[in-house]
Parts: structure tokens; C-alpha cells; sequence
């Protein structure tokens, strides 16, 4: 129990360790993990789409390639607004 109350005890000098540390760029991290998740779905759903129509495959992949460029593209906009 005591070390839960040290632990206590130094946790706002924890939060501004941290603020200090992070410096405003935690949008860069969400950026990432949003375009991670945006390339994730779109592999996933043109696999999908394949395998519902395996004739319109060369299309598929024209729209798969073009919209995950375009959820990459949110991590350069943060990094270059940030």
C-alpha cells in the first residue's frame, strides 16, 4: 500500500514529465494509427471485392492503391502542420 501511495504521491510530477517530453505531438501519434487503420480497411474490403468479382480486379487495385495514398497522406499532414 505504501508504494501505491508513492506512486500517488509523484504522479503530477508525472504529467508534467511527460508535457515536457511530448511537446504537442501527440497528433502525429493519432495521424499514424489512423492511417494505419484507414490502409488496414481498405486492403481488407478490395480483398473482399476481389473475391466477389475476381474481373474487376485491375480496377479494385486502381482504387485500393489511390485511396490508401490517401490515408498515408494524413501522417505528412500532421507531421508538417506539427
Amino acid at each position: 500500500m505504501d508504494i501505491l501511495m508513492q506512486f500517488l504521491a509523484n504522479v503530477p510530477a508525472l504529467f508534467e514529465l511527460l508535457a515536457n517530453n511530448i511537446e504537442g505531438k501527440i497528433h502525429v501519434g493519432l495521424a499514424a494509427v489512423g492511417a494505419g487503420v484507414g490502409v488496414g480497411l481498405v486492403g481488407a474490403k478490395a480483398a473482399e471485392a476481389v473475391g466477389r468479382n475476381p474481373g474487376a480486379q485491375a480496377g479494385i487495385l486502381t482504387i485500393g492503391i489511390i485511396f490508401a495514398a490517401l490515408a498515408e497522406g494524413l501522417i505528412f499532414i500532421s507531421i508538417f502542420l506539427g
